[in-house]
C-alpha cells in the first residue's frame, strides 16, 4: 500500500475505534484556570508599595513591641507562625536566601500571605563589613530577586547579620532601597537555648522596642506563647517595624527602637 493510503487508513481506523472525530489544535486547548478571588486580591495586595498594609495602630500612643526573627525560614518556623496567627500578632521575619531557596513549603509566601513583614538578612549571612562592596550587592540583591520571584513582595528593609555595619553597607543598602533594622534587645537565644530564659528576657521588653529573636530554634518557639502571654497582659500591641514607626523606614538608614513615652 502507498504510504499515504496507509496513513488514512490509520486516521479512519482510530476515529472508528474512539467514536469521536479528531480535534482541531484549538478544540482540544484547556479552559482557562479559574482563579480563587481571594488568592488573586492577596496577589494584588502584595504588589502595593506599602505591603504589609498598616492596621489601624498608633504606637505614639499605645505600647507597641516588634518581635523579630532571623535566619529561617527553617523548619520551626511554621509553628511559629500558627501561634502568632492564633494570637492576632504580626512579626518581622528576616530571612536568608539560603533558607528560603532550601525552603521545600515556600515559608516566605506564607509570611506575606498572613500580613507579616519580611526583610533581607542577606544571603550566606556574613559579616557584611567584610565584604567588598561587589559582595555585599551580590548578598543582598540574589536573596531580594528570590524573594520577590517567590511572593511578589519587594522588601524594603534589611538586618545585617551579626549587626555588622559600616558606611560602606549603609551605601549598598541605600542604592538597594533598604533601611538597616538592628535591635534594642538582644534574648540570646542562639547561645541560651532554654525557652524559660528566652522568654523572661523578651517579656522584660519596653515600649517602643525591636527584639531579636530566631525561629531556626526549637527553644525560642517553645517561648513565644509565654513571651505573647506576658507582653498581652502589659497592653502590648504586636507590630511589624513598619507599624512600629508608622511609615516604611528611610533606606540606608539604621534603627534600633522607637523610644515613646505612655503613663
Amino acid at each position: 500500500m502507498h504510504i499515504w493510503g496507509l496513513a488514512l487508513a490509520v486516521v479512519v481506523m482510530t476515529v472508528t475505534a474512539c467514536g469521536t472525530r479528531p480535534q482541531t489544535r484549538q478544540q482540544a486547548a484547556r479552559p482557562p484556570a479559574v482563579v480563587d478571588p481571594r488568592v488573586l486580591a492577596k496577589r494584588l495586595a502584595r504588589m502595593q508599595p506599602d505591603w504589609p498594609a498598616h492596621r489601624p495602630v498608633n504606637c505614639r500612643r499605645e505600647k507597641c513591641v516588634a518581635l523579630t526573627f532571623d535566619d529561617g525560614p527553617g523548619e520551626y518556623t511554621g509553628k511559629l507562625l500558627d501561634l502568632l496567627r492564633g494570637r492576632n500578632a504580626k512579626a518581622t521575619f528576616f530571612v536568608l536566601g539560603q533558607m528560603v531557596s532550601a525552603d521545600p513549603h515556600n515559608l516566605a509566601r506564607r509570611i506575606v500571605d498572613e500580613g507579616h513583614e519580611i526583610g533581607n538578612h542577606s544571603w550566606s549571612h556574613p559579616p557584611l563589613t567584610a565584604l567588598p562592596e561587589e559582595q555585599i550587592r551580590a548578598e543582598l540583591v540574589q536573596t531580594d530577586n528570590l524573594v520577590r520571584r517567590l511572593t511578589g513582595v519587594r522588601m524594603r528593609m534589611m538586618r545585617p547579620p551579626y549587626g555588622a555595619t559600616d558606611a560602606r553597607v549603609a551605601a549598598e543598602t541605600r542604592r538597594e532601597g533598604l533601611a538597616q533594622i538592628l535591635w534594642s534587645l538582644d534574648t540570646l537565644d542562639w547561645r541560651d537555648r532554654a525557652a524559660s530564659v528566652v522568654a523572661r528576657r523578651a517579656g522584660a521588653a519596653k515600649p517602643g522596642e525591636i527584639v531579636l529573636m530566631h525561629d531556626i530554634h526549637r527553644t525560642t518557639i517553645e517561648a513565644v506563647p509565654q513571651v505573647l502571654d506576658t507582653l498581652a497582659k502589659k497592653g502590648y500591641r504586636f507590630v511589624t517595624v513598619s507599624e512600629l514607626y508608622g511609615t516604611t523606614p528611610v533606606p540606608g538608614r539604621e534603627y534600633t527602637a522607637r523610644w515613646t513615652k505612655h503613663e
